[in-house]
């Protein structure tokens, strides 16, 4: 038997839940005053701030990524432009047939002007943005701020240029800078996902902790899928202690209640899980080897897993001459 509920729908909650599905990071928890439970709760600051093409201002904190600029790069998504696409029939294959579409230009402008056509209609984004290495990066003078304003403006200099602080090296000026760019493009990105879809953004590890940040809040920290850890093929000497050699992509969805599931075709499980152990479950062999599998490789890159009565066994794949699959014999 169903129980009867006790007390009327608490309308408000139902109400923010709403506004958060429209407007992810207007939305925080606030502790009740009465009973002291934490609750749903609007940034009115920040919904003015999304409902607005100009910077407003407001003194509210509360737990969120902050930086200088932060207001003028939400501004800058909601501000208009007067911009269209032109067609450039003259490098285009088949340009009355093709499904296909290239644009060149400035991608906030693109993204802007694509918005009403591909509202909610796209199903999966992939974006590459720079990932602030220090040198892989040049923004448009609307981005930067050169170091004596952004030093001003944050309180680490004085009007005469003394310093305030121990070390503004460490101030977040180029994080900043990269943050106003990136912040307006994901906030227009999330307009074209559909119920369904997902976005898969490459990054490096200068900027996957703020990146993560940003997304919680355009996104909601909820429909967070997954952070992929990529091991990249080649490294580079720039590290010091370590050298790079892995990137991550980022998946949020834009409702992960509609979300697919991401899986394996199930032709492709029965193919690769054919293996049965003794309790009837299904594993897979690997086929990673340790080594090379071609003929030509040389011996010395060959190793060998040590079995508990000592013999020595290679991973699956083709064998050398005078070799046991089970075993070693030279």
């Amino acid at each position: 038997m169903e129980k009867l509920k006790m007390h009327s729908p608490d309308l408000s909650q139902e109400n923010i839940a709403k506004i958060r599905e429209l407007f992810p990071g207007c939305v925080t928890e606030a502790r009740d005053e009465k009973t002291g439970k934490l609750r749903l709760a609007v940034d009115f600051d920040q919904l003015r701030q999304e409902l607005s093409d100009h910077i407003v201002e407001g003194p509210q904190e509360r737990y969120r990524l902050d930086w200088p600029g932060k207001r003028e790069a939400l501004a800058l998504a909601n501000a208009p432009i007067a911009k269209t696409l032109r067609p450039y029939r003259e490098e285009s294959v088949d340009f009355e047939n093709t499904k296909n579409l290239f644009i060149e230009g400035d991608n906030l402008d693109v993204l802007k002007t694509l918005q009403e056509s591909y509202l909610g209609r796209i199903d999966f984004i992939y974006i590459d943005p720079p990932y602030n290495t220090g040198s892989d990066l040049i923004y448009m003078d609307k981005f930067q701020k050169s170091s004596s304003s952004f030093y001003l403006e944050t309180a680490q200099e004085t009007d005469e240029g003394k310093s305030l602080v121990a070390n503004k090296e460490s101030s977040g000026r180029f994080h900043s800078d990269w943050l106003k760019m990136i912040y307006p493009r994901l906030k227009i990105s999330r307009n074209f996902l559909s119920d369904d879809g997902a976005i898969f953004i490459s990054i490096g590890e200068d900027e996957i902790d703020n990146l993560r940040k940003i997304c919680d809040e355009i996104f909601g920290s909820k429909n967070f899928v997954s952070q992929v850890t990529r091991v990249a093929k080649r490294t580079s000497d720039k590290g010091t202690h370590f050298r790079p050699t892995k990137d991550y992509i980022l998946v949020y969805a834009k409702n992960i209640e509609f979300l697919p599931e991401f899986g394996i075709p199930k032709e492709r499980e029965e193919e690769d899980y054919k293996f049965i152990d003794e309790d009837g479950r299904k594993y897979k062999k690997s086929g990673a080897s340790l080594y090379q599998p071609s003929l030509d490789s040389r011996p010395n890159q060959r190793y060998y897993i040590e079995a508990p009565d000592g013999s020595l066994i290679i991973p699956p794949g083709e064998t050398f001459p005078n070799e046991k699959r089970d075993g070693l014999s030279l």
